[in-house]
């Protein structure tokens, strides 16, 4: 046992005498510069590289076997020297393992490239300047028959017999920097202060491996623009464990970790986003690229909304490839704060050339409120509970222009709309052709002010503090976009009022936004329109034609106020109106048109003018009537034509028809103040269907009836027997002398304040 352990200590020293002695061969009987040119030749065969080799080339030989090269630069063939050097490295190292040597093996032990450099560069036509140096390298893939000795050695130095093995104990890639300059984008990419480090790199087993660095986007060429803060800075962050298959030409993933911190601006907080996955594989022949298990997290923030961040998750699984530019998305899920929950598939088609994708989404039913705020709209609507139920189920398809619904099933809130829907991703574009059941547009308007006067949404509408000037539209907007669209509903209530089975048409290009037709039935009645808005002119210029046939006055009315209407009848209406602005107030100031209406077959609830007034010719006659009256002032028809001009509406030609009685007005009603004035003539006639027999000289006689204020005054206040109007009549008929006493006259022969119940009857007409 001792005469072999003796061996073996033996042959251990002669090895180590050997080694020593070989080391001492080295440093002294060779020069590591006579590498330099063998370096050279055999780097500019294989790549096409011009190399320029400015540092020493040195040995190390503790604690490891090595060689290192300082201060290299390569340019690309077609490259003039002057120029930035396409590649350049301070410091190159690598060094074997001694154990493998006695062996016959090269074990790479290190590999380390310090502050490396490249210059990428791609122009107008999408050409990259490494193109050519990896289409060089291709071709020369077969291994060399030589390896590199030194220029002494002679052209034929053999490779002898020692086998490389392909793993390498470290990898360290230090402060290296990466420019692409990008023609065909306008875009300059700068990776600084990359770093990589890997273990135990080889082709058959994973390794782990671990890369960070900064990525800077520049939207400029030209030659200061490194010397400006970048448009967007992000810190990436890899940490995995990578498996190469080189015979395949793939590589893999293993539960990879990505993660990047992002700013447009240096004092903004920074977006985060974080990548996770079971694998990620990669073929390079096959080009297609695989996640599996894929998790996307992201933390947004915005220096206003966005208080604490925003956090999302989106589970995903990726098939691609990317020489055909197809890629499937599966199994997509979305999750968020306020009961964001989304799912769906997507598949894209020419991503680079011709983008087109297709796929499927689903949103479960959430409130937009939360979400609304976060995009910066303030909601204030009449009905708090607006926008806090709502989801959708669609296929989705489109292009990097646009993207369509079709068929889309929508719900918001108590209504469900389906049909189809695209739209432009810059506004542009708008189409759609939708149904639904009932929809609500009042809940979502803002909240009103509190009432003061009867009269619900129109008369608040026009009572609205003329002060305050909200735009109405987005000219800009409109002065681009083009719109088709349709939309056909069981139930609309807007303003209050309510349309039965409205029929929606728009049509806009070229700056005019067109109402095509709106048809509906409206209070037994119905109702139409057309209009349009010419957003190429500044201010906005407005049109409107709207129609109403045989509307239901009385619970018109009733919709429009708050309590059980006094007036009755059918409407028959026709309006032709422009006016111009992009507020309230402008509208109603520039309004200008015409329009006639007409009620037929209708009733005062509440008084009966014809008793009113037989009673009061009677008494004048010294008689009584003996007839019974009905509660109800009967009328068949009432007619007037309207003129607008700059927000006054004008009419000299009302006219009530009532058995017996006839009554004549005119008046107007300054829209912009909300300010009327209209004086009412009721005259006893003789026909065949008088409510009561007078005498001819009465037939002349009368009533004069005014009404006027503010709108949002009390309506009681509104009309009274204009008592000197009254008096001119009756002095017309029997002289200055009668009509200074017929006030006197009612007042003994139908009692004492006989006119006063007729003028407060009159009062609660508009009351």
């Amino acid at each position: 046992m001792k005469q072999i352990l003796r061996i073996l200590l033996a042959a251990v020293g002669i090895l180590g005498v050997a080694a020593v002695a070989a080391v001492v061969y080295v440093t002294t009987f060779l020069d590591p510069e006579d590498f330099k040119p063998r370096l050279i030749e055999v780097v500019e065969e294989h790549t096409g590289l011009n190399i320029e080799l400015d540092g020493p080339l040195s040995w190390s030989f503790y604690p490891r076997i090595g060689v290192s090269v300082e201060k290299a630069r390569a340019w690309l063939a077609e490259q003039d020297v002057e120029a930035p050097a396409f590649a350049a490295v301070d410091r190159a190292e690598v060094s074997v393992a001694f154990a493998p040597l006695l062996r016959g093996e090269i074990a790479v032990d290190g590999l380390t490239l310090d502050s490396m450099r490249l210059n990428l560069r791609r122009d107008e036509q999408g050409q990259g300047n490494w193109t050519p140096l990896l289409d060089r390298m291709a071709e020369r893939s077969e291994k060399a028959e030589t390896v590199l000795a030194p220029a002494s050695a002679g052209p034929n130095a053999d490779a002898g017999s020692l086998d490389v093995a392909l793993s390498i104990a470290n990898v360290k890639v230090k402060d290296a920097d990466i420019r692409f300059r990008d023609a065909l984008n306008n875009t300059f990419w700068h990776a600084e202060e990359l770093n990589v480090t890997g273990n135990n790199v080889n082709p058959e087993r994973s390794f782990p491996l671990k890369a960070m660095f900064t990525l800077n986007r520049h939207d400029s060429l030209d030659g200061r623009v490194l010397e400006r803060a970048p448009a967007i800075s992000s810190e990436v962050n890899l940490d995995t464990r990578i498996k190469l298959a080189l015979d395949e030409h793939r590589f893999s993933l293993e539960t990879p970790s990505l993660t990047t911190r992002s700013r447009a601006n240096p004092d903004d907080e920074p977006q985060e986003l974080s990548l996770e996955a079971s694998s990620i594989e990669a073929g390079l022949d096959s080009k297609r690229l695989s996640v599996s298990d894929g998790v996307l997290n992201a933390t947004l923030h915005h220096p206003d909304t966005w208080d604490g961040g925003l956090a999302l998750a989106l589970k995903f699984a990726l098939e691609s490839n990317w020489d055909a530019q197809t890629a499937a998305v599966n199994d997509i899920q979305l999750t968020g704060p306020d009961g964001l929950r989304a799912s769906g598939r997507l598949r894209l088609e020419n991503w680079l050339s011709d983008l087109h994708y297709e796929g499927q989404i689903t949103l479960a039913a959430l409130s937009l409120r939360p979400w609304l705020k976060r995009l910066g709209a303030t909601l204030d609507t009449r009905n708090p509970g607006a926008f806090s139920d709502v989801a959708l189920t669609s296929p989705i398809a489109g292009n990097a222009e646009r993207v369509r619904f079709s068929p889309l099933s929508l719900a918001l809130d108590d209504t469900t709309l389906t049909g189809d829907l695209s739209a432009a991703f810059d506004a542009t574009s708008l189409d759609f052709d939708l149904s639904g059941d009932t929809l609500n547009v009042d809940r979502y308007l803002p909240a009103a002010e509190p009432r003061q006067a009867s009269l619900m949404p129109v008369r608040q509408a026009l009572a609205q503090d003329q002060d305050q000037k909200p735009t109405l539209l987005s000219q800009p907007l409109l002065a681009k976009l083009e719109l088709d669209g349709a939309l056909s509903l069981e139930s609309l209530t807007l303003g209050g009022l309510t349309f039965d089975t409205p029929r929606l048409r728009l049509e806009g290009r070229d700056g005019v936004q067109r109402l095509s037709a709106f048809d509906a039935g409206f209070y037994d009645g119905a109702l139409s329109a057309t209009g349009r808005v010419n957003a190429r002119e500044t201010p906005l210029e407005w049109a409107l034609s709207p129609r109403v046939e045989k509307v239901k006055m009385a619970p018109l009315l009733e919709a429009l106020g708050d309590r059980e209407s006094l007036l009755s009848g059918r409407l028959n209406a026709i309006g032709e109106f422009t006016t111009q602005g992009n507020t309230r107030a402008d509208l109603l100031r520039r309004l200008n048109g015409s329009a006639k209406a007409e009620l037929n077959d209708g009733a005062i609830s509440g008084v009966n003018v014809s008793q009113k007034m037989c009673e009061a010719a009677a008494a004048l006659e010294s008689r009584e009537t003996s007839r019974e009256w009905h509660e109800d002032t009967r009328f068949e028809h009432v007619s007037a034509t309207f003129a607008v001009h700059d927000g006054v509406v004008r009419s000299d030609d009302m006219l009530v028809t009532i058995p017996g009685i006839d009554v004549h007005g005119e008046g107007e009603y300054e829209l912009g103040r909300k300010q009327f004035d209209a004086l009412a003539q009721a005259r006893l006639v003789n026909t065949a269907d008088a409510a009561c027999r007078v005498n001819s000289r009465l037939e002349k006689l009368a009533l004069p009836v005014r009404c006027k204020g503010d709108i949002s005054a009390d309506s009681s206040e509104w009309c009274s027997i204009d008592r000197d109007a009254f008096k001119d009549n009756v002095s017309e008929l029997v002289g200055d002398e009668v009509g200074g006493r017929i006030e006197e006259k009612l007042d003994e022969r139908l009692g004492e304040g006989a006119t006063k119940e007729l003028r407060d009857g009159l009062k609660r007409l508009f009351n």
